[in-house]
């Protein structure tokens, strides 16, 4: 396997990322690729990122990771995370990875979690060279995903307080409200060894908002005839269940939905291996590696 370090641009940002190419290509090949997509305020270097890329150059195709702008190495203010500005950047990055010597440009996927998943499945349905998505633990509706995130009366009314006290803030001084990271993303505390450290852990309330905006239900039945795989534990402790559900009710066929029961949120990083065989054998039916395409 090779590991080639890149930067590419993105809205004048400069953002840092890496491309794997599996072991054994022959001189002029060009692989299918998958983008791995981090989550919220983490970085390419995430359990959740590395695994699956691990597993697709297992199974031959090219990967490449980065940084989201503001995240990691990348340029950005740091804690603003704009949800239509990640989906740019995805594109900017397939725009980088198609122009790869060794990667078929016509056959990049777009695989995230979390977060990430939102930004994997919206890009899908807005930049048609997106060949097939795979949205693992994501979300369609912000606002119905904040309503289950924060379920009580109380805490709701906090959240919403916040987004509100966010513009009132950023109106009166120009800058903006900053945020703990669990007060926008609750996540139980048997969970958060997941979180990589170096994780963003303030947040612009703008982030909040543009989350809450977010709508990838919207979009997504736009992605067919591409196939579409979508993941979620049955127990999720941080993205409610239903939005994987809202999603599968709003795409077109082929799509693919699989609830796991022994699984949480970070279901890449801990490594369920029915996880990996069931991405395995839809890969082999909608997006295999294929046979060897070389370069004239």
């Amino acid at each position: 396997m090779s590991d080639e370090s890149i930067t590419f641009t993105s809205k004048g940002l400069k953002l840092v990322g890496n491309i794997q190419l599996p072991a054994g290509m022959e001189r002029g090949e060009k692989r299918p690729a998958f983008i791995v997509l981090h989550g919220f305020g983490s970085t390419r270097h995430a359990g959740n990122v590395k695994q699956p890329c691990a597993l697709l150059d297992k199974l031959g195709y090219a990967t490449m990771r980065f940084d989201m702008p503001g995240c990691g190495d990348s340029e950005g203010p740091r804690g603003r995370l704009i949800c239509l500005d990640q989906v740019q950047a995805t594109s900017d990055a397939l725009t980088t990875l198609s122009q790869h010597p060794n990667v078929d440009g016509a056959r990049i996927a777009v695989l995230g979690s979390s977060f990430g998943a939102a930004v994997a499945v919206y890009c899908g349905g807005v930049d048609k060279r997106v060949a097939a998505v795979v949205s693992a633990s994501g979300w369609g509706h912000g606002e119905r995903k904040f309503q289950k995130q924060h379920p009580t009366p109380e805490g709701y009314a906090k959240f919403t307080a916040m987004l509100a006290e966010g513009k009132a803030h950023r109106a009166r001084t120009g800058e903006p409200l900053m945020v703990p990271r669990y007060d926008i993303v609750p996540i139980p505390e048997h969970l958060r060894g997941h979180v990589l450290p170096g994780s963003i852990q303030m947040f612009e309330a703008d982030t909040a908002q543009s989350m809450f905006d977010f709508q990838a239900n919207s979009v997504i039945g736009n992605i067919a005839p591409r196939p579409v795989l979508l993941l979620h534990s049955s127990d999720d402790h941080v993205t409610p269940v239903e939005q994987s559900i809202e999603l599968f009710a709003h795409a077109s066929q082929p799509a693919e939905m699989h609830l796991f029961a022994d699984t949480d949120h970070f279901m890449f990083a801990e490594g369920n291996t029915r996880v990996h065989h069931v991405v395995q054998n839809w890969l082999t039916r909608y997006f295999p590696a294929g046979a060897k395409q070389v370069a004239a």
